[in-house]
């Protein structure tokens, strides 16, 4: 069995300011994606100027912080919500929603390409590689946060975290955490150095974390609000996740479907 480390949640105090490690993950995220956009922004293929990928990064960092917090009430926590809903603006103590998070930065990153006259599509395409990092730095901050632990174990790997009992389980954080962050940004840049259709890396996006998102889930305590949704092992995550795989599935699909009408146009 594995000990879980005695982190501090706290990285910093300054007098009654409190800089939690969740929060520092998530500027980790943020200023690396902002880094690779700069780089990438050099491409003849990019969407956007070097000095517009950090607007793009800030109406990105805001859809995350308005959509992951507002989708973990509506899709996790809506009972608690309601009855008190200040607790929204409570985000050093976790509770985000990946995919609330998506569809804010969809919803942010439209009126951001509709203001400046950008291919929206192209917005997503650009910036899909460079996500799975800050999804990477999030579940590290779940990790140091002691909090979304796996299901019991009596597998080597299980720890014992803080208020989740005394049996040991998955750290399904450092799971995530390896799919979605490593895996995906392996798969997801290796695809974007070469020019690919539209469409293509937005799809591959969008079926890579569906994918992984329901494998990791089959480790994860499902939300104790929750549990599990149908079936005795679904889960919301899961249900969540089927139309990402769906829609990604089908952009790749339309990705091919226009390459071959460019094609034969061409010809």
């Amino acid at each position: 069995m594995l000990t879980y480390p005695d982190f501090n949640p706290v990285a910093l105090s300054l007098g009654p300011l409190q800089i939690h490690w969740y929060g520092v993950m998530y500027l980790i995220g943020f200023a690396s994606v902002w880094i690779l956009g700069r780089y990438r922004s050099w491409r003849s293929d990019s969407p956007v100027t070097r000095a517009q990928v950090g607007d793009v990064v800030f109406y990105a960092a805001l859809g995350v912080l308005i959509g992951g917090r507002l989708g973990y009430m509506l899709f996790y926590d809506t009972i608690n919500f309601l009855h008190h809903p200040w607790i929204i603006f409570e985000i050093w103590d976790g509770g985000m929603s990946f995919h609330g998070g998506l569809l804010g930065v969809i919803l942010a990153e439209l009126i951001y390409a509709r203001v400046h006259h950008i291919s929206f599509v192209d917005l997503m395409d650009f910036f899909a590689p460079m996500t799975p990092i800050g999804l990477g730095a999030g579940r590290l901050g779940n990790f140091i946060n002691g909090e979304l632990w796996g299901r019991v174990t009596t597998s080597p790997i299980g720890m014992v975290f803080p208020n989740a009992g005394p049996l040991p389980r998955y750290p399904s954080q450092l799971l995530e955490f390896f799919l979605e962050g490593v895996v995906m940004f392996i798969i997801l840049w290796t695809a974007s150095l070469r020019q690919r259709p539209r469409y293509t890396l937005s799809g591959l996006f969008l079926l890579c974390y569906g994918v992984f998102r329901c494998i990791a889930e089959f480790f994860r305590q499902p939300d104790s609000q929750i549990g599990f949704i149908a079936w005795g092992w679904v889960t919301e995550g899961q249900l969540l996740s089927i139309p990402m795989i769906l829609g990604g599935i089908a952009l790749l699909i339309w990705a091919r479907v226009r390459q071959e009408k460019i094609r034969c146009t061409s010809i």
